[in-house]
């Protein structure tokens, strides 16, 4: 059974979720601490638990939800993994931090390992499959766990909307098709956690959702 722990980070809210089990081991999706306080309050999560973070997986490459890769780099030595679509399509984090007048406190971290359409990400006694879900960003990832029942979205589903379309490379006809291709097709009582705001299901977002 998996856990889920979430923090909202920096200036645009985002949800950076924590996912571990009774073993221990845990990966980190989102990670957006943008400054000391954001980072302690992550790191003594992970302390007090007595977690072993395995693996910092990225659902996309836009820059809020990358702001604390570099931290987990250089704390706990990994390095962010994400679609290869972003790395080719989006202007790096840097460049797009420079588009809203930020600027990034250090590098977002270079990626090196793709993860694949339907790669399983194992750890402790849990498992990941990913899903691509086009349109917020050519390489959008959706993080799902039959077991558990349960899917990180990112900036796909949200509780009542979708992701925005007009920014690097997104597409809402293609966004509206993969939610209801890959996301609307997994069992309604499936919890979504989306990369901002609260949390939800597949059956409350095809009841309630005016853009699906």
């Amino acid at each position: 059974m998996i856990h889920v722990k979430r923090f909202e980070f920096n200036y645009f809210s985002v949800n950076t979720y924590l996912l571990y089990d009774k073993t221990g081991e845990a990966v980190l999706i989102d990670c957006g601490c943008m400054n000391q306080r954001e980072e302690e309050e992550l790191k003594a999560f992970i302390d007090e638990n007595k977690l072993t973070l395995k693996r910092l997986l990225c659902t996309h490459l836009h820059l809020d939800h990358v702001f604390g890769n570099s931290f987990i780099t250089q704390t706990y030595g990994l390095e962010p993994e994400a679609h290869k679509a972003d790395t080719e399509l989006l202007p790096s984090a840097e460049e797009q931090a420079k588009a809203f007048g930020l600027s990034m406190k250090g590098k977002s971290g270079q990626v090196n390992h793709f993860i694949t359409v339907g790669e399983a990400i194992h750890f402790g006694e849990s498992t990941l499959t990913s899903l691509h879900v086009p349109g917020h960003s050519p390489g959008s990832l959706v993080f799902y766990s039959e077991e558990s029942n349960l899917a990180i979205t990112g900036d796909t589903l949200f509780a009542g909307s979708i992701g925005r379309t007009d920014l690097w490379a997104g597409n809402q006809e293609i966004l509206l098709a993969a939610i209801r291709n890959k996301l609307l097709t997994l069992p309604d009582s499936t919890i979504i956690y989306p990369g901002h705001g609260p949390e939800s299901s597949i059956r409350e977002e095809k009841l309630e959702n005016p853009y699906i």
